[in-house]
């Protein structure tokens, strides 16, 4: 048996809820935390930030993202990577020093539905980042060409 030292009034505290995942879809957001955490193995680093919803019916939730900025896996570092990339694009951040300079930007996060393992309940997945009430991130522009020399091909003179 254990003493509280206080008697705990359960009236005077809401309940704890149990949240299903967010239907697939793009919803208007906002990065509210981050912090860099060292992974499971301790074998690497990843960059958490949370994302608070901030309209429509679920207003108020909140999404996780952790990005694999350091890890033994150069594909996962990469795929990190890339969704960090388009995540500043989408905020107009292209320099990032600090994760906080990703705070209170909105931005529009596609999510998606990953299936739960039996051990975990299904989850939310972002699947892309988008400025908020525009379109995708643009990728940097190919570069140009070589200047044609005529109808010849190169290796033809």
């Amino acid at each position: 048996m254990a003493q509280l030292g206080n008697i705990f009034d359960a009236e005077a505290i809401e309940p704890s809820v149990q949240y299903e995942a967010i239907p697939p879809g793009r919803y208007l957001a906002y990065a509210v935390e981050s912090e860099m955490k060292e992974n499971k193995s301790q074998t690497g680093e990843y960059l958490q930030i949370v994302f608070e919803i901030i309209e429509g019916d679920y207003k108020g939730r909140k999404v996780f993202e952790r990005l694999n900025i350091v890890n033994q896996s150069e594909k996962a570092q990469e795929i990190a990577q890339r969704a960090l990339s388009s995540l500043c694009r989408a905020v107009n951040v292209m320099k990032l020093k600090d994760s906080e300079q990703l705070h209170g930007k909105k931005v529009e996060l596609d999510l998606i539905i990953e299936a739960g393992d039996g051990k975990y309940a299904p989850s939310n997945r972002i699947k892309g980042y988008y400025a908020a009430g525009g379109s995708a991130p643009q990728a940097a522009a190919p570069k140009a060409a070589a200047p044609s020399l005529g109808s010849k091909p190169a290796w033809k003179k």
